[in-house]
């Protein structure tokens, strides 16, 4: 399955790779030091995150980027009863190049590894998510295609505007 949605000049496609895992990528008009800044530095990571759409809000980000180091993400939904949290550690990190973590909320959870690759003055991100069965896949893809172009489109925005800041 491939889907892709247009969200100004880029596009965020989205590929089930095998059974287990589920490739998004999408190229942002920033290099990747900044794309990279995005992900790893929870003031500016909050900025974009959470699909506004969703009517989700993100309550608290925390993250120590580095090998070893922890991520805990709160989320309040009006849908849910009680707040929400994503967390795990990093297994990776290459500065603007790569970051791998693991997502611990649930004995179904993936490890994602997002890559950087600067392109002349672009970045390409791609996002890979592992998932340890199908089934962990196939409920993790619900809302997917919707959610993270929505999300990239955001980061998109964010970088744009940072742009004029930081060139």
């Amino acid at each position: 399955m491939v889907a892709s949605k247009q969200n100004g000049p880029n596009r965020t496609t989205s590929e089930r790779a095998s059974d287990r895992e589920m490739v998004i990528t999408r190229t942002f008009d920033a290099p990747a030091r900044l794309v990279f800044e995005a992900w790893t530095k929870p003031e500016l990571f909050r900025q974009w995150w959470v699909p506004k759409s969703s009517g989700a809000t993100l309550l608290s980000c925390e993250q120590d980027v580095r090998v070893g180091g922890t991520y805990r993400l709160e989320f309040e939904h009006p849908r849910a009863p009680a707040p929400m949290a994503f967390f795990g550690k990093y297994l990776e990190v290459v500065p603007n190049a790569k970051i791998v973590w693991t997502n611990e909320e649930s004995p179904d959870g993936a490890i994602t590894t997002v890559t950087f690759e600067e392109q002349d003055g672009k970045t390409l991100l791609v996002m890979r998510e592992l998932y340890p069965s199908n089934e962990a896949l196939e409920i993790a893809m619900e809302g997917m295609d919707e959610a993270m172009p929505e999300t990239f489109a955001q980061l998109d925005e964010f970088l744009l505007s940072r742009g004029a800041e930081r060139s």
